[in-house]
């Protein structure tokens, strides 16, 4: 299976975490704006599930917490409750970009990679994947923790935006719940959203009216952090 995905552009991103009232009233005004998600189901949303590497010394982690500024980290994904294959992903960022490359898995080796068997990422040959495989070989770099979340996503062209506003965020104790999340049932944001604005060079300004919540500024908000406190 082949299928590594070309790196995108450079992206800025803004996270807010948000109260009921404040999604109620948000989500109300971005469904009468913006169309959802090409992939979202028909109720608009669609569940996330992503598995994040780190180090046993929290490497990643720690560079986040610290707020360093050039970092990246690298996560499995799916999309739905019944995956037919998986998404590797690794996530750079640098001062206030962000970009993204990815390659795509099959099931039975995401399985692999959650018992440690990860031999067949240098066999395939694909740059990521290879890199990946020298991380987990050269720095111990391992599956460690799950992050599950329902997710309603909006688009508009202009500035190539993307709007999504991530709720019932759930995580678990152990990497092996990936596949198996239905036990997740830990929650690291007891009622609250996380909404996430992307966008290329510029915010248009129809956008920027429309996150606008009163008395909110973005700020760091890591799901992969914010599950990690039950550690």
């Amino acid at each position: 299976m082949t299928g590594m995905t070309k790196p995108g552009p450079m992206r800025h991103e803004r996270k807010h975490q948000i109260s009921p009232p404040e999604d109620l009233v948000l989500a109300g005004r971005l469904r009468r704006l913006f169309p959802h998600d090409a992939h979202a189901g028909a109720d608009g949303t669609y569940r996330v599930t992503s598995l994040y590497f780190d180090t046993p010394y929290d490497a990643v982690l720690r560079e986040k917490l610290d707020g360093v500024d050039r970092r990246e980290k690298f996560r499995l994904r799916y999309y739905g409750t019944a995956p037919r294959w998986l998404k590797l992903e690794k996530k750079s960022k640098a001062n206030d970009l962000c970009g993204k490359v990815s390659a795509r898995l099959s099931h039975q080796e995401g399985a692999r990679l959650l018992v440690g068997d990860f031999s067949f990422l240098l066999r395939r040959g694909e740059p990521l994947l290879v890199e990946l495989y020298s991380k987990m070989r050269g720095s111990a770099l391992a599956p460690r923790t799950v992050v599950r979340y329902d997710r309603e996503a909006f688009t508009y062209a202009p500035g190539n935006v993307r709007i999504t506003l991530d709720r019932n965020i759930r995580t678990g104790l152990s990497a092996m719940d990936f596949l198996h999340p239905e036990g997740l049932s830990l929650k690291p944001l007891e009622g609250l959203t996380v909404l996430e604005v992307k966008y290329d060079a510029f915010l248009p300004d129809l956008v920027r009216m429309a996150v606008q919540i009163p008395g909110r500024r973005a700020a760091a908000c890591s799901k992969y952090a914010l599950c990690r406190r039950f550690d």
